[in-house]
């Protein structure tokens, strides 16, 4: 075997496998960023419910004008927070879900009020929401769930060796992961 072949097979060796190693992290970010689309998807479901909710609590709790502003304000706040997953930061991820903790509590309180209104409970269209909007809550977890594992499975992918050194040279960047909000490690205290 010639002695100049050598040199060009490890550096065809190395190009097919810079090339798969790039290919392998693409089809793992673009699986990542998907699986972002479907957690932006459950939120938006939520968000598309909350109005549907508010207007029939509205017709039965007209005094109780503060927990509905607070609802329609938190929806609101929401939905304005955005996050471009390729180039989120763990702080930028913190803030989308500090926003949509405030929606989520805000419909915890909407949800006590309605206790104070029998006929309403009983109302079917309300029931109706109420269940969509358990459903939807069941499904951002999910997704969520879904979601920090597709970004591990490619953090994992960018940060082994010898992948870190192709992440690095082409700008490849570890996904921040969803984590609990502060003070859920502290259960609820709930009061009738």
């Amino acid at each position: 075997m010639k002695k100049w072949l050598i040199p060009i097979l490890i550096i065809a060796v190395l190009v097919i496998y810079g090339i798969k190693s790039y290919n392998g992290m693409i089809t793992q970010r673009n699986a990542a960023e998907k699986q972002w689309a479907n957690v932006e998807s459950a939120y938006q479901r939520r968000a598309d419910l909350v109005p549907n909710l508010v207007s029939t609590v509205k017709g039965y709790a007209a005094h109780e004008k503060e927990t509905l502003e607070g609802v329609v304000n938190a929806r609101a706040k929401a939905t304005s927070t955005t996050i471009d997953v390729a180039n989120a930061t763990p702080e930028q991820l913190a803030q989308f879900q500090q926003a949509q903790q405030g929606l989520t509590s805000a419909l915890s309180r909407l949800l006590v009020t309605v206790e104070k209104y029998p006929d309403l409970k009983a109302n079917q269209s309300f029931l109706d929401l109420q269940s969509q909007l358990e459903g939807t809550e069941n499904r951002i977890n999910t997704e969520r769930n879904r979601f920090n594992e597709v970004a591990t499975t490619y953090r994992n992918a960018i940060q082994k060796f010898p992948n870190n050194i192709f992440a690095g040279m082409f700008g490849f960047d570890a996904m921040p992961l969803f984590s609990s909000a502060e003070g859920s490690d502290v259960a609820p205290n709930v009061q009738f």
